[in-house]
């Protein structure tokens, strides 16, 4: 497994990297030795980049993660997590939570973006964890909080992270355009892009991925398969594209996708997983992970050869951008002719 390094930090980062919201039992219950077996799984395939976040389960995916990676070496892996949502008692519990995981509502999320609900997040997410250290720090899903998270979240981060404590400080969103701020007006070293830089969606090359190369940063996609619509060979009406039932049209041009990368001899999700990393700026690929199956699946197509030809001919039939950088060669670290800066 390939590593890369979040430029001007300490922290280095496997190319494929272990998303465990769904370990936190994320849209149904994954019984505690599947979550167990999908990051020894992870760990056996050579990942060591795992994200993980308080919103993901009430604490119950960082707790899961915890515990699986406890008696590996600490030194060998790195590992993320957010801050934003704090968890707090739930005065009116119904008991199920609403926001998508299948876990008691004994506690609620109450958004906190300023310096001390981030040095209590963090130490609360140490605890559930039992790590002694986070490598990498995001702001989770700031949207409606730009002001408090660039004037005192982001400080806050940098603080610790000059400090020594944590090797890498970002923002993670849904969204390219505040991420690009983040990059261009904040001391964020990385970005978590979300869905913004797929097989079907480049909007990112508008925005953030022209502001980690200019002033030096890195970003890390999560979201390639849009909620599901690239994550199977063919694509079919029902499956959904960014949580939502996938439009038609959108249906119509994966299927497109997917005939052109069987005429050069490779698969939708393996084109998926290998899209992001033809851009320079993009260090990591990361993928929600439920089970070992999974993670051997995941691995397997990200092993796969995406030939450079399969970029050329979807540009020239207009499946994506014309601008898309130039691959470097199996989905590895290109060289983007446009750009000084990648080369």
């Amino acid at each position: 497994m390939h590593h890369r390094k979040i430029q001007h930090t300490p922290v280095t980062v496997t190319e494929l990297g272990f998303g465990a919201s769904v370990i936190g039992n994320l849209y149904r219950v994954t019984a505690p030795q599947a979550a167990s077996a999908a990051v020894d799984a992870a760990w056996d395939a050579g990942i060591r980049y795992f994200d993980t976040a308080p919103h993901y389960g009430l604490g119950l995916s960082e707790r899961r993660l915890g515990a699986a990676l406890r008696d590996r070496p600490r030194e060998e892996y790195v590992v993320s997590s957010k801050v934003g949502r704090l968890l707090v008692p739930n005065e009116q519990p119904r008991g199920v939570d609403d926001e998508g995981f299948v876990v008691r509502d004994d506690l609620r999320r109450q958004w906190d973006f300023s310096r001390d609900g981030v040095l209590r997040s963090i130490e609360e997410t140490r605890e559930r964890t039992g790590l002694d250290r986070l490598d990498v720090v995001y702001l989770h899903d700031p949207d409606e909080h730009w002001r408090q998270a660039a004037d005192e979240a982001v400080p806050a981060l940098a603080e610790l992270r000059d400090q020594g404590v944590i090797g890498a400080i970002g923002a993670g969103m849904n969204q390219s355009a505040m991420l690009a701020r983040f990059l261009r007006e904040t001391a964020a070293d990385v970005v978590m892009l979300a869905g913004r830089y797929t097989l079907l969606d480049q909007s990112a090359l508008d925005d953030v991925l022209p502001a980690a190369q200019e002033h030096g940063k890195s970003v890390v996609a999560v979201g390639v398969f849009n909620s599901g619509l690239l994550s199977q060979d063919r694509p079919a009406e029902g499956m959904k594209y960014d949580y939502q039932d996938a439009p038609r049209d959108l249906v119509q041009r994966a299927l497109a996708i997917a005939e052109v990368c069987e005429r050069h001899g490779t698969t939708l999700p393996a084109a998926a997983i290998a899209f992001p990393r033809t851009h320079p700026a993009v260090v990591n690929v990361t993928l929600g992970m439920r089970t070992a199956e999974q993670v051997r699946r995941n691995v397997e197509l990200h092993a796969q050869r995406v030939p450079d030809g399969l970029w050329d001919e979807l540009r020239a039939q207009g499946l994506i951008r014309a601008d898309v950088p130039i691959a470097g060669g199996d989905g590895r670290p290109p060289r983007n002719p446009r750009s000084r800066s990648a080369e």
